[in-house]
C-alpha cells in the first residue's frame, strides 16, 4: 500500500470504528429481540429470570446502548464478559472446536466488544457528542 493509502486509512479509521460498533451492536441486539420480544420467533423462548433470559436482556439493552454509542466502554466490557461466559457455559462443553460447537460468533463478539471497551466508540456516538458539548457549570 502506498503512503497515501495509509494516510487515508488512518484518517477514516475512527469513523470505521464507529461503523463496526453500530453494525456489531445491531446484529447482537437481534439475539435479544428474539429471546425477549420473540422477534424473529424463538422456538423455545427462555424464562426472563433464567440465564438465557438475563442474557437476552443484556443483548437487547446493551446492544441498543452500544448501537447509540452511549456508555460504550462499560457496556462493551460487560457484553464482552457475557459472551465469554456464554461461550464457556453453552458452547465449549459441546465440542473443543468453535466451528463445531456453534460458539464462533460468541468468540467474535467477545473480542470485538473488548476492543471497543478499550478503543472507545468512535466519533459517531452519543458519547463523543456528549464529550464535545461544553459544560454549563
Amino acid at each position: 500500500m502506498s503512503p497515501t493509502l495509509y494516510a487515508a486509512a488512518d484518517r477514516y479509521a475512527p469513523r470505521v470504528l464507529s461503523v463496526v460498533r453500530i453494525v456489531a451492536a445491531l446484529i447482537f441486539m437481534a439475539h435479544g429481540t428474539q429471546k425477549i420480544l420473540g422477534v424473529p420467533a424463538h422456538p423455545n423462548p427462555p424464562a426472563l429470570m433464567s440465564l438465557s433470559g438475563i442474557a437476552g436482556l443484556m443483548e437487547l439493552v446493551g446492544g441498543a446502548l452500544l448501537a447509540l454509542g452511549l456508555y460504550s466502554r462499560p457496556v462493551a466490557f460487560l457484553l464482552s464478559g457475557e459472551m465469554a461466559f456464554a461461550y464457556f457455559i453453552a458452547h465449549a462443553p459441546r465440542n473443543v472446536f468453535p466451528v463445531l460447537n456453534g460458539g464462533d460468533a460468541a468468540i467474535l463478539y467477545c473480542f470485538v466488544f473488548l476492543y471497543i471497551a478499550f478503543a472507545g466508540p468512535g466519533p459517531l456516538s452519543l458519547d463523543a457528542m456528549r464529550a464535545r458539548r461544553p459544560s454549563r457549570f
